[in-house]
């Protein structure tokens, strides 16, 4: 077993290190942890756009990275260790999460803390949750992988992850919000995530014959980062490849009320579009929703249509911010 300890806080680079993994190495059994900067990781099949808070999530600079496997979107910060199991398809089976949530949970247990593994794929403390594990197959192999939370800021994961279930209607998987809580109330008081990580990576050296620390190289590095430029990095990935959806958003503004109704293809491109409201122009507001068809539904793209035509012919006087936000 190859035992990884990320260099890296960067989202990007850690959900990219994963795949990248998967495929230089596609025997071997690998154990990676790393520790992510504020960033929100969403399920494979999931619609970013109806998981985050979109607006708070620009404002703070937290990155949105989509990840290879399915379940629910997660927030990440400092607080928060991530770990990762490679092994070869077959091994185990697919459906059983307690092979690799045992490390920590006897892990823990040895530190006094009562975690155990409830339903299917969640790690819980005193009846609340304090990590989700999900999984995917690929390559002729597994990764099970999932988070911790040790003392991750819970105020901006629950700002990050408000979202209006009223402006979009899709059939993409959801998230389930359940109670959450940090380990930090559990652990000694001068604890700190990267002494977590340090116990479980003793623990993988101890129970496992032949296991070795892996320096990533530079080569490794530098395909990471090629993978993040071509994938990880990109809006098609992290937000275009949500599922098929309908979006609607509705505002007053002084030029009037103005509703928004969109067909979004998948791969975020719009099909259709209706605008409704009490507003007065002097051009068809047909013209407006016709120059919005194939259009991603993306505020940078938006914005940079929105600059290059006269909004106030179609709704009256507005400005671009208002019209703005009922795209979001």
């Amino acid at each position: 077993m190859l035992i990884i300890d990320s260099p890296s806080h960067d989202a990007y680079f850690n959900i990219a290190l994963e795949e990248y993994l998967l495929y230089k190495y596609p025997t071997e059994d690998i154990f990676l942890l790393y520790i992510n900067a504020p960033s929100i990781i969403v399920g494979k099949f999931q619609n970013t756009l109806a998981e985050i808070n979109l607006d708070y999530v620009k404002d703070k600079n937290i990155k949105v990275v989509r990840r290879m496997s399915g379940g629910g979107t997660v927030y990440h910060d400092l607080g928060n260790l991530n770990f990762s199991f490679h092994t070869l398809l077959g091994t185990y089976d697919f459906m059983d999460f307690s092979q690799f949530t045992e490390p920590v949970i006897h892990l823990l247990n040895e530190l006094n803390v009562p975690a155990k593994l409830e339903g299917r794929n969640d790690l819980l403390v005193d009846g609340k949750k304090f990590s989700g594990n999900a999984k995917l197959a690929r390559n002729g192999k597994m990764i099970q992988h999932g988070t911790i939370l040790f003392n991750s800021e819970m105020s901006v994961l629950g700002d990050a992850l408000k979202v209006n279930p009223l402006k979009f209607v899709d059939k993409a998987v959801k998230s389930n919000r359940a109670r959450v809580t940090n380990l930090i109330d559990f652990l000694p008081d001068d604890m700190i995530t990267d002494d977590l990580k340090e116990l479980l990576i003793e623990e993988m050296l101890e129970t496992n014959e032949g296991a070795t620390i892996y320096q990533l190289s530079d080569e490794d590095i530098k395909g990471v980062n090629q993978l993040i430029e071509e994938k990880y990095n990109t809006w098609d990935w992290n937000f275009g490849f949500s599922p098929k959806y309908n979006f609607k958003n509705a505002k007053k503004v002084p030029a009037g009320f103005i509703e928004v109704h969109l067909d979004v293809e998948r791969g975020g491109q719009i099909e259709k579009a209706k605008i409704f409201g009490d507003f007065f122009a002097s051009k068809p507001i047909e013209e407006f929703e016709n120059l919005l068809i194939n259009k991603n539904h993306d505020i940078n793209t938006l914005n940079k249509l929105f600059e290059s035509i006269d909004l106030t012919e179609y709704f009256g006087k507005v400005t671009k911010e208002e019209i703005i936000e009922l795209f979001k």
